[in-house]
């Protein structure tokens, strides 16, 4: 299939940054009202970071707005969360943003509220008489729950700290279609992460799809899914892309495994499932640990960063990953994934760590060279321990290739255009291998050493 250039939208080449700000900057953990001193300025300085350093066009950002503990127990959707900080300084760091070139999105947490939220309060005093009962699911008054509300009503993952929203209210999906309008004439944002998109209502997804197109052009949606048919959420009528959880398992598990055809098959599924719609890709986030502590041999980091920008989808990275920091869950807690980082702690790593040289150099090659964002994909090789594949578009060709192996490879293939010569685009990378390339009679040979990948450019 040739990928046809049919649109232009920012975020058919861009890299995103992701950031979860309550725990970069070190906010108490339960919501005491007190700002973390300097919040916005930290952000600020991690989001250049991400341009300057990584190449970044985008930045993800969130949870952000008022919240009793992690962000997603929502409290006031119109106001920042003040550990952070206030309306003011984030709409100084949007516009920083915007300066340096990147769009900025934001989590919309828009399936359930905190216990705090004004609607629930009103549940919470007036019971059966009160004005936002219809708000919420499954509310029964003959029930009970740990808070002793002596109610029960329908929560987010059996958890009653997040109360579930009745989103097939009209009046419940106007409070958020206006908090949209709210943030895009407060802040400018460019686009929402939806939060537990695979629990939302169908209906008023394709109704903030419709808002979408009226409130800002090409504002994008992106929703959180874990399983299933990506389809389902990402099409013209609903959302622009999801979270590809489907890809990320097999990154590392693909690794662990030496099992190359896991990762490929997962790409020829997404495919025919999806066809040229682009998912979020990415190695980790805030509620999965760590590539470091997922991988058996922490020299595949390199491997699945050249897949995330390389394969079909909108890379990304999560803030402190391009470091090749650990983090994993500790006693049911999410808070080790979020960590609170410092920049200068990390100043000379562009040059003497290799995660980091090669996330920089993948930025570099994202914004120079259209076809790993517009180009055919081409399965050139594949075994359990070698992969092979190239972007092409215009009669030129990237071509990615991998060794999972603990014994070095010689792959050899069809060429997909025509070439006298290979240049390995990532030989200036810190701890870069020699790798080997022949060109004759359409073929090439390319002698990898183990554990190792690159990206090589047909010339």
């Amino acid at each position: 299939m040739i990928w046809e250039r049919v649109t232009m939208a920012w975020y058919d080449t861009a890299v995103f940054y992701h950031i979860y700000p309550l725990g970069l900057c070190g906010c108490a953990h339960e919501n005491d009202g007190q700002p973390t001193p300097g919040a916005f300025a930290k952000l600020n300085a991690w989001a250049e970071h991400a341009s300057k350093d990584l190449g970044c066009t985008a930045i993800y950002i969130g949870p952000l707005f008022e919240s009793g503990s992690h962000g997603y127990d929502t409290i006031d959707y119109r106001r920042v969360d003040r550990r952070l900080g206030t309306n003011e300084e984030f709409r100084e760091f949007v516009a920083n943003c915007h300066a340096r070139g990147q769009k900025v999105i934001v989590d919309g947490v828009f399936n359930h509220v905190g216990r705090d939220f004004f609607a629930f309060k009103d549940l919470q005093a007036n019971r059966e008489n009160a004005r936002y009962k219809d708000w919420f699911c499954d509310v029964n008054f003959w029930g009970n729950n740990e808070y002793n509300d002596g109610f029960s009503y329908g929560n987010w993952g059996g958890f009653n700290l997040l109360v579930k929203l009745n989103q097939r209210n009209p009046e419940v999906q106007n409070y958020h279609y206006d908090t949209i309008r709210f943030w895009v004439d407060a802040f400018d944002i460019d686009g929402i992460r939806l939060d537990a998109a695979d629990v939302l209502d169908f209906d008023f997804m394709k109704g903030l799809r419709r808002l979408a197109n009226e409130v800002k052009p090409e504002f994008w949606l992106m929703g959180e899914v874990i399983h299933g048919d990506y389809s389902r959420w990402a099409n013209p009528e609903m959302l622009h892309s999801v979270t590809n959880y489907e890809l990320h398992k097999g990154l590392w598990s693909g690794h662990n495994d030496h099992n190359y055809f896991e990762i490929a098959h997962t790409m020829r599924r997404l495919q025919g499932l999806c066809h040229d719609t682009r998912l979020y890709t990415f190695s980790d986030n805030h509620d999965v640990e760590r590539l470091p502590n997922k991988l058996r041999n922490k020299a595949h980091i390199r491997h699945i960063a050249i897949l995330v920008y390389t394969l079909w989808g909108i890379p990304s990275i999560y803030y402190g990953s391009e470091f090749g920091i650990e983090g994993k869950k500790e006693w049911g807690s999410d808070w080790p994934l979020r960590p609170c980082l410092e920049l200068d702690k990390f100043r000379d790593d562009l040059t003497t760590n290799p995660v980091t040289s090669v996330y920089a150099a993948l930025g570099r090659l994202k914004a120079e060279y259209p076809a790993l964002s517009w180009g055919e994909v081409k399965e050139l090789q594949l075994t359990t321990q070698c992969y092979a594949f190239a972007r092409v578009l215009d009669g030129k060709a990237l071509v990615a290739v991998f060794n999972n192996g603990d014994s070095p490879a010689e792959m050899e293939f069809q060429l997909p255009v025509e070439a006298n010569a290979a240049t390995d685009l990532l030989a200036d990378t810190v701890g870069a291998e020699n790798v080997m390339t022949s060109l004759a009679s359409g073929r090439m040979k390319v002698q990898l050493p183990s554990n190792y990948a690159t990206v090589l450019r047909l010339d």
